[in-house]
């Protein structure tokens, strides 16, 4: 099969088999504050992801591209929602057009369209600094994300089978390269032990990837002759990997299985700097269009701005003082794993 067909498969699975929606949010409760001294007009939700400073925290995170004419227009519909919505896009992974020149413009549509909004590349691991180079300049990319997605290729039957010297190659990309790098799982999530492997390479941001969203095991097993069911509920649920990520002092960003603006603050709550969605947002473009999609997007900002005033929080970086209770699976994984859920009980909120 060809990697532009296996991407048009992808993406049709994605659809087909949706999310879980087991990503741990459900075991995150606010502690209301009925004093927040806050105002809706001087809400602001600017932030930073490394060095790049966006208009909120949501970006559209990875999807596709390499996939001929029905990626193109995935992605051109994906950045004309971005330009419009002042919010940045990721791609997907251009080893396919690194390979096939052919595939290039599924990819450069993104900067053609949204020439000076903020976009990121996307590769894997597996990637040589001239790949990662190629993949910048393909896009005037601002950033460059880099995949780890171990258990789609182990369960994807044309997959790599080897992932010796990953740590390495990162890290040489990111001495080779002018632009930040971001490393991101793919549905998996980011353990505190990766996350401090990471943190001596130099890059700008860990994007955790968690589980709970698109399920790439479960979409690569509907390819397979012979399923391997046990990679399909393999993973770490978002809300413990942001935590688990944020052990070190890398900025955090949180994707995997988000839906809604409550899960967005949960994140952002969490120890997150930003949020990206994906296969949530592919689906209400695929099924009602753009408009619905910056509709949603609008929506989506609008209601974030009312929850942070409800909790005292007038800035982003704000949001990671105020005081929630973790309970469930979550807590239990959280004090299993030594990462004292209590405190996140006992913080001091907001103070105007």
């Amino acid at each position: 099969m060809s990697r532009a067909q296996r991407k048009k498969d992808h993406i049709e699975h994605a659809l087909n088999i949706g999310q879980s929606g087991l990503t741990g949010f459900s075991d995150i409760s606010f502690v209301h504050q009925s004093l927040p001294n806050t105002s809706l007009d001087d809400i602001n939700i600017h932030t930073k992801i490394g060095e790049l400073f966006i208009s909120s925290p949501i970006y559209i995170n990875a999807m596709t591209g390499g996939g001929g004419e029905h990626t193109l227009q995935i992605n051109r519909n994906l950045t004309e929602v971005a330009k419009h919505a002042g919010i940045p896009i990721a791609v997907g992974s251009q080893m396919a057009a690194i390979k096939d020149a052919e595939e290039k413009k599924t990819f450069e549509i993104v900067r053609k369209y949204n020439p000076n909004g903020i976009v990121f590349g996307n590769l894997g691991s597996e990637a040589t600094v001239d790949q990662a180079k190629a993949a910048v300049d393909m896009i005037e990319a601002d950033a460059l994300q880099i995949h780890l997605n171990v258990l789609q290729e182990l369960t994807m039957p044309e997959g790599d089978r080897s992932f010796v010297g990953a740590l390495h190659r990162i890290e040489n990309i990111v001495q080779s390269i002018d632009v930040p790098v971001i490393v991101k799982e793919t549905g998996y999530g980011i353990s505190k032990e990766t996350a401090e492997l990471l943190s001596g390479t130099g890059i700008s941001a860990i994007d955790v990837g968690g589980f709970g969203g698109t399920n790439f095991s479960s979409i690569e097993n509907a390819r397979r002759n012979r399923s391997l069911p046990f990679f399909e509920n393999w993973g770490i649920p978002t809300a413990a990997s942001i935590v688990e990520a944020a052990q070190q002092s890398i900025p955090v960003l949180s994707s995997g299985g988000i839906r809604d603006s409550e899960s967005i603050l949960k994140s952002l709550v969490l120890g997150a700097k930003a949020v990206g969605l994906s296969g949530f947002f592919l689906k209400i473009l695929m099924d009602d269009g753009q408009t619905a999609l910056l509709e949603e997007i609008s929506c989506m900002l609008d209601e974030l701005k009312m929850m942070m005033c409800a909790l005292g929080a007038n800035q982003v970086q704000e949001l990671q003082q105020v005081p929630i209770v973790i309970s469930g699976s979550t807590y239990h994984w959280l004090k299993v794993r030594g990462l004292s859920p209590e405190q996140y009980s006992t913080r001091i909120p907001p103070r105007h």
